[in-house]
């Protein structure tokens, strides 16, 4: 246990595989206190139980359900010091295709989970940080992609989620500096991830994995540790002037021209 989150309180949102369970993981062994969230109680209580962390089943949509969550976090441990807004889902349905309720359907709930629920993470979180022993602080960490910014042709709403989860980032870190709040957000950028997602859409279109790595000048998936990674310092007490800020770790996917 490295103990560079000692004493600190995280949720994680999303926590059943990928990302998340990476990230539940890494935050346990720099030495926070962890509860994560997922609509897969199933898979998320065996991630938790794996990890030393607590567990409680969350649809990051259902508004109405955060203040719970939150109170779970400061009943169990007394506070909150960090959020990973992690949960997401992708839509599959592309804008000139299928019928217009389908098509509106898996938009909805695309932006419903990607980019409402974030947005009802950080405003459950700033209340809770605000009211933490100490004083307001505290760090908001957000899950985007690489396709808010090269977008994916065949899902919209994925894409536009996502961009508007960079756009929602930089909202809530200046409106916290601007009210004095020493509390940060920031997002990360992941790329090409070996998550739940991405093997469940290899099992419909074989090949995809290979397809997709191929997409990276380092020509591999990333671990979903290495984004892990990532969080942990964007959680932790080493960057504090560090807000509003885009992290990518994509291999320099968006770094190199589509044509060479």
């Amino acid at each position: 246990m490295r103990g560079d989150l000692a004493g600190k309180v995280a949720i994680v949102t999303g926590c059943a595989s990928g990302i998340g369970a990476a990230t539940v993981r890494r935050l346990r062994g720099d030495g926070a206190e962890v509860l994560g969230t997922d609509v897969d109680a199933v898979r998320g209580a065996a991630a938790c139980a794996e990890a030393g962390a607590l567990f409680a089943v969350q649809d990051v949509a259902a508004r109405g359900d955060w203040p719970q969550i939150i109170a779970r976090a400061r009943e169990a441990f007394g506070r909150l010091d960090i959020l990973v807004n992690n949960a997401g889902i992708v839509s599959g349905a592309a804008i000139g295709e299928g019928e217009d309720e389908a098509m509106f359907a898996a938009w909805d709930r695309v932006l419903a989970v990607n980019l409402t629920g974030t947005m009802a993470g950080c405003r459950a979180a700033i209340a809770a940080m605000r009211a933490n022993p100490g004083g307001a602080k505290g760090a908001i960490v957000n899950i985007a992609s690489t396709s808010a910014i090269a977008a994916l042709p065949g899902d919209p709403g994925y894409s536009a989620s996502k961009a508007g989860v960079l756009a929602l980032t930089r909202s809530v870190a200046t409106w916290c500096a601007r009210h004095g709040l020493a509390i940060r957000c920031n997002a990360v950028i992941p790329g090409a991830t070996m998550t739940g997602i991405l093997a469940e859409a290899e099992a419909q279109t074989p090949g995809l994995i290979a397809a997709v790595a191929r997409t990276s000048p380092l020509g591999r998936l990333a671990d979903p540790a290495e984004t892990a990674a990532a969080i942990a310092f964007l959680a932790s007490d080493e960057c504090p002037f560090m807000t509003g800020a885009e992290l990518r770790v994509d291999g320099a996917a968006l770094a190199i021209h589509p044509g060479f």
